[in-house]
């Protein structure tokens, strides 16, 4: 999947900040899918803020209730469905009331939401977000509004997101928006449009803020970072049209990780997503260069095989994967990473099942997000290939997958034990109110019991005692 992995708990989740001053209306905001589009709502939030709206987090008092949507898999549209089914008899009691679709979703199904959503008032895409203020005004004369045209150029580089629900200690930071990739299975090219890169200026002013504001930890964001390119303006695909001086002082993505750990050397940075076809061993070189870069990078591969690769569409072998992974390893040897793997691609064998498994088995990864094939309206793969592994293949193929990386994950983490690891307390640990959850350089989530004197975005030195398959067990080094 290009878009960033989707976080299961966070699906559907409404954030509010502190009331605006002078603000008079309510704005209930929640956001499926990817980490981009809780990004993306961050910066509606901004927008809707100066135009009057305060947020909340009680739907029935909203003046306008937005849904930011994910198409990614069918799961996800239907879940949104259903979600709007329930502000139906909201919508009677409060006609006044505007309810709006934005995003992914948005922008795949266009005016039907119009048509067979009788309650939605308002849909935009996800370049179409300054014409917010202009699209309420429609729908406050009784029409409705669409506003779903794709842009070439909009990166949002100028807005400054407001930070809606979080701990105060980590960030999302978009740097990209669009893809270029055109594998077969994936709806974002056709969603989210061509792919443009954030001026790296505006970048490292928002990460300096962010440092300023007492955040400890930022996440490069883009539907592919690895393939950031900024060299003026305008997308990526126009490069070879640019001029000389254009390509001479471009910015690569090693070269904007390299700025933003100058920037700010005691923030700590991770990125996502990447993909393998334009992943550059000089990211790795960075890494290796700056202790503030995370030795983390989720890695999608999708399949092990080559015929699958292929029929993806992914520009890439099974062989040339396993090389950069192993060259990435001798540059930063202490390096994890996870997974993206589809089961049960159109035509998928047994045989490429198995090659999926053994790939799993080289890399070692770290942990992963596993799904079982399910064709999207729209993608050359509906369009042009047979949806034809049966259900309940794919599922025992998918169960085999997600076995495997149990034990992967276990190994993984019993690696992390007996060390002392540098972890940053995010927040208290869902199962134990007297203990700190945080994450090591490697992503990998780590509880310990509190001390007195430690607080959330404390950076604490953590020897690791034991390990479950997705969690590091640890105590403070006094």
């Amino acid at each position: 999947m290009q878009e960033k992995y989707i976080d299961e708990t966070k699906q559907g989740e409404a954030f509010a900040i502190a009331e605006r001053d002078g603000n008079s209306k309510k704005l209930f905001l929640e956001s499926y899918g990817c980490q981009m589009n809780f990004s993306d709502s961050e910066i509606v939030a901004s927008i809707l803020n100066e135009q009057g709206y305060n947020t909340t987090l009680k739907v029935e008092e909203a003046d306008l209730i937005l849904l930011n949507t994910c198409s990614i898999r069918e799961k996800a549209e239907q879940t949104v469905r259903m979600r709007l089914s329930q502000f139906k008899n909201l919508k009677k009691e409060r006609p006044n009331m505007t309810v709006g679709v934005l995003g992914c979703m948005a922008e795949r199904l266009k005016t039907k939401f119009l048509e067979e959503e009788q309650l939605v008032d308002l849909v935009v895409g996800p370049d179409a977000y300054r014409d917010l203020p202009n699209l309420l005004k429609e729908t406050e004369d009784g029409r409705d509004a669409i506003n779903v045209i794709l842009s070439k150029e909009e990166t949002y580089a100028d807005i400054n997101p407001v930070r809606l629900g979080g701990n105060g200690v980590t960030a999302f930071v978009t740097i990209t928006r669009g893809c270029d990739n055109m594998c077969t299975f994936c709806v974002v090219p056709f969603t989210r449009g061509r792919e443009r890169s954030r001026d790296p200026h505006s970048i490292l002013d928002e990460c300096k803020s962010l440092w300023e504001s007492g955040y400890k930890e930022i996440t490069l964001l883009g539907q592919n970072v690895d393939s950031y390119l900024w060299y003026g303006g305008g997308p990526k695909k126009d490069f070879a049209k640019a001029s000389e001086m254009q390509k001479a002082t471009a910015v690569n993505f090693a070269q904007l990780l390299d700025l933003v750990a100058k920037a700010v050397p005691e923030m700590r940075i991770r990125f996502s997503t990447s993909n393998p076809q334009d992943m550059s061993l000089d990211v790795f070189r960075m890494m290796a260069k700056h202790d503030n870069i995370c030795k983390y990078v989720h890695l999608p591969v999708q399949s092990g095989s080559n015929n699958m690769l292929e029929a993806m569409n992914r520009q890439h072998t099974r062989e040339e994967y396993l090389d950069l992974i192993k060259k990435a390893k001798e540059i930063v040897p202490e390096v994890a990473f996870s997974q993206d793997m589809i089961v049960g691609f159109c035509n998928e064998s047994e045989e490429d099942h198995q090659d999926t498994l053994s790939l799993m088995r080289e890399v070692e990864y770290d942990y992963g997000y596993m799904f079982a094939y399910s064709e999207r309206p729209g993608t050359p793969a509906h369009k042009k290939m047979e949806d034809n592994i049966p259900a309940d293949v794919k599922q025992r193929r998918l169960a085999e997958v997600i076995a495997l990386q149990g034990e992967l994950s276990r190994n993984r983490m019993k690696s992390y034990v007996g060390k002392t690891h540098k972890i940053l307390i995010e927040g208290i640990s869902k199962k134990n109110k007297n203990q700190w959850k945080g994450r090591n350089s490697q992503n990998a989530v780590c509880v310990f019991d509190m001390l007195e004197g430690q607080k959330i975005g404390d950076i604490v030195d953590v020897f690791v005692f034991d390990n479950t398959q997705g969690t590091l067990l640890g105590e403070t080094v006094k």
